[in-house]
């Protein structure tokens, strides 16, 4: 038994951080996966019970330094994170209003005389009472994460800013009180360092939360309270109270509150934000509808099917959830760097320290200790730790506005590697459901010919004889009733009408009868038969009196979703079960070159296999339900199903809504995410390699360090915000 638990995580400063909690838990008993997304500062641990607890997870964490919280939901996570940033907020303010004086003595080294600096500025003893709080007030927390991060034999972005400004700070007030050898003071060092890692946080969490767009305005679709329904009378009741069963009552403009079906009512619901479909659907008696979509203009009751917890919308949530914390292989190239980057910048600094104190400088200490604060604090690896989580968060979110589920943020990256697409027919590159598209009559009224079939047909449960049912109600306004049908195994059915028979079969039938009228219109049934559509006849008193044609027909943006697959360089190929002239007809309307019939569930995984083992990177794309074992067995199995339960249960992938554009549409947000990762992690590296050499030679002063350390990660932030704008 596997148990999963998400938490909030307190105290992460940079990617160091996240990777130090994934090693000590990794290495618990019983613990099978951990991933922690340092910039949704979340994490999800996947365990045995039978060898741990959650309350020793969260201990262990705890341990090496880190506030861990089960996550309840993600509104009470994002309330908590605006108290953080008005505690932020306020540190920076107090930090930036004590570091103007000391700025103003920093004006004195430069020689700049023209502009007056109070005698106040100067004294040794003023300076060291601002810097004081700072130091040990407001920077108090990178104290203790470099504590905790140095007792568990770790090094992080605490390591270098506590070693950086304690520096600065105490070699200060070394020559505070030491007589006439006060002129090199460097409080302001230490002040400013602070105050700009602080400004860099408050930034890069105000960008972060922008991040999080996706998964803000899907928790605003839920509601906490509905109207419940019962024995005439309406109450109110909280949405976790609700029962499968109960009945609900939504009136225009609210939003569903659970998902359920239609009992009462006829009215258009939007569910755009669930399917990324923006024109209404509408709903009756017997149809389902979700919870977040919004009633626009009939009063509905609905009886519900689902608890809270178990809605589209719940598991929409958790699958973004999950695919915005866990990572993408790309991602682990970052987390081994930074594994080993800390302890090399120290080394750096060390090493900096001695060449100028000895070497290019000799004696001054001063002058040495800053050249090493400026390059502890402008290695610091958070630019390089946020490059992927940000841009697969964007990019995840960006996707379920559009109905595409990404089940995991390697998913992402896989989804672009591949070559091939792979179609099942039915419900896929067709609608699914079988319609009328021809009917002919001989020698009946045509409103009499459909009222008779409609009454027989209505009857029977095959999908054919519901085609024909919804069709002949769409033309006549009243269809008798006859009492019962007798089924003709195999063929079709008949029933006796006003002392008549009356009888409604396939060409078969009444070709085996040896029928006397059939030859006269055999000639066009093989045409409609040609067409790839299902012909039945109907006969009364054993004369021919018409015929109507049945088709799965096209979906209307299959022809132009093929086209761009194939403009995107991906080959197409088609699998069915249907017979090999339909499948022929459908494949050639479609653009599809290549294709497979008759074949089975089990034969489509195979098939999938022997195209990869000739190479091919095959994404296979089929309604969620008979296509598991192809789905399955493809490099990415996306399924797709207008928001039923199993279309977000299968595959890798899940498209919401029925139309193959967003196959497409996904593969172009997998490259342009991944594009976004590379150009993050160019920037971090070239930020490094250009800055740690200008750190060195003492061209980046300390206080400028920090400054352009703070820019490196908010610049990060805000190229992966680019993805929110991706053109389809």
């Amino acid at each position: 038994m596997v148990e999963s638990m998400q938490i909030d995580i307190k105290g992460m400063h940079c990617s160091a951080c996240a990777t130090r909690i994934e090693k000590v838990v990794t290495k618990m008993d019983g613990v099978l996966k951990v991933n922690v997304n340092l910039a949704t500062e979340k994490g999800r641990v996947m365990f045995d019970p039978n060898q741990t607890s959650k309350l020793q997870i969260l201990n262990k964490i705890k341990k090496i330094g880190f506030e861990p919280i089960i996550s309840r939901n993600t509104s009470h996570s994002t309330e908590s994170k605006r108290k953080e940033m008005v505690r932020l907020t306020w540190k920076f303010i107090i930090s930036a209003i004590l570091s103007i004086p000391l700025i103003w003595t920093m004006l004195s080294h430069m020689n700049l005389s023209f502009i007056p600096i109070p005698e106040i500025f100067l004294n040794p003893l003023f300076q060291l009472t601002l810097a004081t709080p700072v130091q040990f007030i407001i920077a108090y927390p990178f104290y203790e994460g470099a504590w905790s991060a140095i007792k568990n034999r770790q090094a992080n972005m605490d390591v270098l800013v506590v070693l950086s400004t304690t520096a600065a700070y105490f070699y200060s007030h070394f020559l505070t009180f030491t007589p006439s050898n006060n002129n090199g003071l460097h409080y302001e060092t230490s002040v400013l360092i602070i105050t700009f890692v602080l400004l860099g946080k408050l930034m890069e969490a105000k960008t972060k939360r922008k991040t999080m767009d996706a998964i803000i305005k899907l928790n605003q679709l839920q509601v906490k309270s509905a109207i419940k329904y019962e024995n005439g009378e309406e109450s109110e009741t909280f949405i976790h109270q609700i029962v499968p069963g109960d009945v609900l009552l939504v009136k225009p403009g609210e939003k569903i509150p659970i998902d359920g079906q239609v009992v009462e009512g006829t009215s258009t619901v939007n569910e755009a934000m669930l399917t990324g479909e923006s024109i209404p659907v509408e709903k009756s008696i017997g149809n389902n509808v979700y919870s977040g979509t919004i009633n626009e203009n009939g009063v509905l009751k609905i009886k519900a099917t689902k608890k809270e917890s178990e809605t589209i919308l719940s598991k929409i949530i958790g699958i973004v959830e999950e695919a915005q914390i866990s990572k993408p292989p790309i991602q682990h190239i970052a987390d081994k760097f930074t594994g080993i980057f800390v302890p090399i910048v120290i080394i750096i600094a060390i090493a900096t320290f001695l060449l100028w104190y000895v070497n290019l400088n000799p004696g001054q200490m001063g002058d040495a200790i800053e050249k090493a604060i400026a390059v502890l604090i402008i290695s610091c690896p958070c630019a390089l730790g946020l490059a992927t989580p940000t841009s697969i968060m964007v990019g995840s979110g960006r996707a379920a506005q559009l109905g595409i589920l990404f089940k995991e943020g390697k998913m992402i990256e896989l989804l672009s590697k591949n070559n091939m697409v792979v179609l099942d027919k039915t419900g896929t590159i067709t609608k699914g459901e079988p319609a009328v598209t021809d009917i002919m009559v001989r020698n009946l009224e045509e409103k009499l010919f459909l009222q008779l079939i409609g009454a027989i047909e209505k009857n029977t449960n095959h999908p054919i004889a519901k085609a024909i049912v919804k069709e002949v109600e769409k033309r006549v306004d009243l269809i008798p009733n006859i009492g019962s049908a007798t089924t003709i195994p195999g063929h079709g059915v008949k029933a006796t009408v006003d002392g008549k028979q009356i009888v409604i079969a396939n060409p078969s039938y009444f070709k085996k009868q040896g029928n006397s009228t059939f030859k006269d219109i055999e000639k066009d049934v093989k045409g409609l038969e040609d067409e790839g559509k299902t012909v039945v006849l109907v006969s009364m008193e054993e004369q021919l009196q018409g015929m109507i044609a049945v088709a799965d027909e096209m979906k209307d943006t299959s022809e132009k979703a093929i086209a761009r697959l194939k403009k995107l360089g991906l080959s197409v190929s088609m699998l069915s079960g249907d017979n090999k002239n339909t499948a022929k007809l459908v494949a050639k309307k479609a653009g599809i070159e290549h294709f497979q019939a008759e074949v089975t569930p089990q034969m489509k995984a195979e098939l999938i296999k022997n195209y990869q083992n000739k190479g091919q990177g095959v994404i296979m794309v089929g309604d969620g339900i008979n296509d598991a074992p192809a789905l399955t067995v493809a490099n990415i199995g996306m399924a797709m199903g207008n928001g039923s339960d199993i279309a977000v249960d299968s595959g890798d992938i899940t498209l919401l809504n029925n139309d193959l554009n967003r196959i497409a549409d996904a593969i172009i947000i997998s490259k342009k995410t991944m594009l976004n990762v590379k150009q993050n992690f160019v920037w971090a590296f070239i930020y490094n390699i250009i800055s740690i050499p200008l750190a060195i030679t003492g061209v980046l002063p300390p206080w400028f360090a920090s400054a352009t350390m703070a820019f490196s990660s908010v610049s990060v932030v805000l190229n992966s915000l680019r993805l929110k704008n991706i053109r389809i």
